[in-house]
């Protein structure tokens, strides 16, 4: 003999009715301790079972309705993505990011090693050679880059030529340190690539532009906002290398199970790294092309890279466990 809908309901509304009081609490599902998490998960469980026994047996649609509405709900409660908290955010910028920075350290000196000599390379190549800076740069965006910086910023720029710009600053800065960290996925080599081939173009374009008598204003007016930004692209590329990394030495893992035990420390880089890059994308912008004193620009300059060495340095020391 089938079960009728009303012994149904009698024999299985107490759960459902536990269930949506725990959905209903005033708090996040994620919030509760572990055996009320646990609980409320074998209650979902029980209610989709309920829900296709109830489908099956022809029940009516406000019973079917109720379960499925209610099913939802703790599907999203126990496996809907979390929403954004800023609390959360700040801390994992002002104490995770930085931990993991130092925690990986080694890699961000290859990183450094891998931009800064390269750079270099490119300074001296094109100071000293004109037709060196040909070789790693067009020529047509070389004179651009000539033209920009020869009158200098004395004259300031338009504020609605300095929102335009801060959207392509966005788009410029984040492209290069994403193909800094995403290439690391070919094990850690197309991140070595990308480190060595942009400090070379950056080198380059700044050696070539100081030969032709320019090097104050380009170097004015990039001190404001390099450190934010080339320390982001050397982060990213860390990040791209940390994952090449775990791909390569996997310590007995499969390929995957070695990223995923890195991935959080990833994703911190990535994230801090993302952040500077807003920054200096919004210094760059609006500060770097101003019509402030030069004095003032290289004075703010030293202050900015100081704050963020000491960021990156003691940031998240206190109460940090020893690892």
């Amino acid at each position: 003999m089938s079960e009728s809908q009303d012994e149904f309901v009698a024999q299985r509304h107490q759960q459902w009715t536990e269930l949506d009081r725990l959905l209903s609490a005033g708090k996040q599902l994620h919030k509760f301790d572990g055996r009320t998490i646990s609980r409320a998960a074998s209650l979902y469980r029980s209610l989709c079972n309920d829900l296709m026994r109830s489908r099956s047996a022809g029940f009516t649609p406000d019973l079917v309705g109720y379960l499925n509405s209610l099913a939802g709900r703790a599907h999203n409660a126990l496996y809907g993505a979390r929403p954004f908290q800023l609390p959360q955010f700040a801390r994992s910028l002002l104490l995770d990011f930085p931990r993991a920075f130092r925690r990986n350290i080694k890699f961000f000196w290859l990183a450094l090693l891998l931009f800064s000599v390269p750079c270099a390379i490119g300074v001296l190549g094109a100071l000293n050679n004109p037709d060196f800076a040909a070789e790693v740069v067009p020529a047509e965006q070389l004179q651009q880059m000539v033209d920009a910086y020869s009158a200098g910023f004395a004259g300031g720029r338009s504020e609605a030529t300095d929102s335009m710009m801060a959207g392509f600053y966005v788009y410029n800065n984040v492209g290069i340190a994403f193909r800094c960290f995403a290439t690391g996925i070919m094990f850690g080599v197309g991140s070595v690539f990308f480190l060595i081939y942009n400090g070379l173009t950056i080198g380059t374009v700044a050696g070539f532009v100081a030969q032709a008598g320019h090097g104050r204003n380009i170097l004015t007016f990039m001190c404001g906002h390099g450190t934010f930004e080339l320390t982001a692209i050397i982060i990213s590329g860390q990040a791209g290398l940390l994952m090449g990394y775990a791909l390569v030495a996997t310590e007995g893992r499969t390929r995957l199970g070695s990223l995923r035990l890195h991935a959080l420390e990833i994703v911190r880089l990535v994230l801090g790294a993302a952040v500077m890059l807003l920054i200096a994308a919004g210094i760059e912008a609006f500060w770097s092309p101003s019509s402030v004193p030069d004095e003032i620009k290289w004075l703010v300059a030293a202050m900015l890279m100081t704050l963020v060495v000491l960021y990156l340095t003691l940031a998240g020391r206190r109460g940090q466990v020893p690892t």
